[in-house]
């Protein structure tokens, strides 16, 4: 009777969620017509494009690279194709939640919503579920093609799994920003905006930032046109601060956890030599990414929460 009593508590948020009769709405809305399996199609037919560029690109300069030619044509094609997920991914998600209230007030059904026992979370959970169930959908369609690696070579299963990982926890974040910009933007055209802003400076913002930023800090120790090193103490500071920045960054964070996983043969932590014979711990960037993007979605999520039911009042 107990172990029937713990399976229907542990069983309870997934049922209220599948129940959730905005997230059915909007799945229903979604997939009824062709739209949802236009933009699959173009999505695959890109990868698959991409792909074929990719591997015709490498077969016409095999001679000029070095190298396992299995192995290496494994990886390119493997790390374009991720590169080109995470750039569609990044740029598909914020459209499928920037209309997702904004869209309910421009066509007056906000109201109807607002009448019904449906509490505000339920509705954000709702949108927010519907979205990423469509773009979870897109990122198992680009799994086979990230599988064709296999067959050349050089590609490992972990590198698979973390690659899946890096694009839902992007969709998760970029989704959440979309919505929380459509609770609090009057328009559609106000939250998308919005939303792609705070996609471009994720994306290229922050890197340009973080360029700007540590050389300047390092020449506060070093003196302009110094040439001794800044004090380990303040190298290891300056380590720590780019890791965070490049860390903030999707693209930058594939690129460098799979660099840490080829030199270093690890995904969680390894060792760095600093001058003067330190060594500090760092930890693999796909984590501190991982933990961001969940942080930041939470905040985001909660704050829409907040700003639902204070338009409700």
């Amino acid at each position: 009777m107990k172990e029937a009593t713990l399976a229907s508590r542990l069983l309870k948020p997934w049922r209220a969620v599948r129940s959730n009769p905005v997230m059915i709405k909007e799945l229903r809305g979604r997939m009824r017509g062709r739209r949802a399996f236009v933009v699959l199609t173009i999505y695959a037919g890109l990868l698959s494009a991409f792909a074929s560029a990719i591997y015709l690109l490498y077969a016409s300069s095999a001679d000029n690279l070095s190298g396992p030619p299995g192995q290496l044509v494994g990886k390119i094609v493997f790390g374009g194709l991720v590169i080109t997920e995470l750039l569609l991914v990044c740029f598909v998600t914020p459209a499928l939640t920037a209309s997702a209230i904004s869209g309910e007030r421009e066509r007056q059904t906000f109201d109807l919503l607002r009448t019904t026992l449906l509490p505000a979370r339920s509705l954000i959970l709702g949108k927010l579920l519907s979205a990423l169930s469509y773009i979870v959908l897109l990122i198992v369609a680009g799994v086979p093609l990230q599988s064709l690696a296999f067959f050349l070579g050089g590609v490992v299963p972990e590198e698979v799994i973390l690659s899946v990982v890096l694009l839902l926890v992007t969709a998760l974040m970029f989704a959440t920003a979309g919505l929380f910009f459509s609770a609090l933007s009057r328009t559609t055209l106000g939250s998308t905006v919005l939303s792609y802003a705070f996609v471009l400076f994720s994306t290229a913002g922050i890197p340009m930032l973080a360029t700007m930023v540590l050389p300047i800090a390092s020449l506060g120790f070093t003196g302009v046109g110094g040439s001794q090193p800044p004090p380990w103490e303040v190298q290891v500071a300056l380590i720590y601060l780019g890791g965070f920045l490049l860390c903030t960054n999707p693209f930058l964070t594939a690129i460098f956890t799979e660099v840490a996983l080829l030199e270093k043969q690890t995904a969680f932590f390894f060792k760095v030599n600093v001058t003067s014979g330190h060594e500090i711990w760092l930890v693999s960037p796909w984590i501190v990414y991982t933990a961001l993007c969940l942080l930041l979605s939470l905040v985001l999520l909660i704050w829409s929460v907040g700003l639902l039911k204070r338009k409700q009042v």
